[in-house]
């Protein structure tokens, strides 16, 4: 009975953390759509001068859904809302929550060098405190030895992502379109979202880990 209830009130923790995420989310992409501009005439001449706008709007758009769609699938795998988790997800949060200021700023300014190197370091953090979430939610006490054997796609995304937004940064100060484009590639890495092994795999290799430990004991 006791388990059942720690077991409801785990749930419903993920589930506040859950639908927090959820709702800043879906701020985070009305407050960019409120902040395109309509052209100035009927033409059109004067839509396309607004393709710094649009470039800047597409980009974090596809981004803030991805983020979404990882992190979704992330907490689906979290097997409670310990303190460390629900810190990570702040993190991760208000990373994400500055990609709107941002997008403004690199539209008005039509892609200027300094605004999208910002553009790019926001775009690292977000990257790492995501990772972050990774840890807290996949790798526990088993279930880090068996992402270390069993998953070094996660390790060489993990590792490429954070190395291609790295780079990005001196390269969006020198050329913005160029560092713009290696953001867009670091971001189809996540497209789709990968567990680090299928979940039978996983309980299998826990319960060999156990069997070990016990007979080590």
């Amino acid at each position: 009975m006791k388990n059942k209830k720690e077991k409801k009130e785990t749930d419903n923790s993920l589930e506040r953390v859950n639908f927090f995420s959820d709702g800043i989310f879906a701020i985070l992409i009305t407050i960019m759509v409120l902040e395109l501009k309509k052209p100035e005439s009927p033409t059109f001449h004067a839509l396309f001068r607004l393709w710094p706008t649009w470039i800047s709007y597409a980009v974090s758009y596809l981004f803030i859904a991805i983020v979404w769609i990882n992190h979704h699938y992330l907490m689906k795998n979290a097997k409670e809302a310990s303190v460390r988790l629900m810190w990570a997800n702040f993190a991760h949060l208000f990373a994400v929550s500055l990609i709107p200021f941002f997008t403004a700023w690199i539209a008005e300014t039509e892609l200027a060098a300094i605004p999208v190197t910002v553009y790019a370091f926001i775009f690292l953090i977000v990257n790492i405190t995501y990772l972050f979430i990774v840890y807290e939610t996949i790798c526990d006490k088993h279930e880090v030895k068996i992402i270390r054997k069993g998953s070094p796609l996660l390790h060489v995304r993990s590792i490429a992502t954070v190395m291609m937004f790295t780079i990005s940064i001196p390269i969006s100060f020198f050329s913005p379109l160029s560092g713009l484009t290696m953001i867009v590639c670091s971001l189809m890495l996540y497209v789709r979202p990968e567990l680090p092994l299928k979940e039978g795999k996983i309980d299998k290799e826990i319960n060999v880990d156990s069997e070990k430990e016990i007979k080590t004991n």
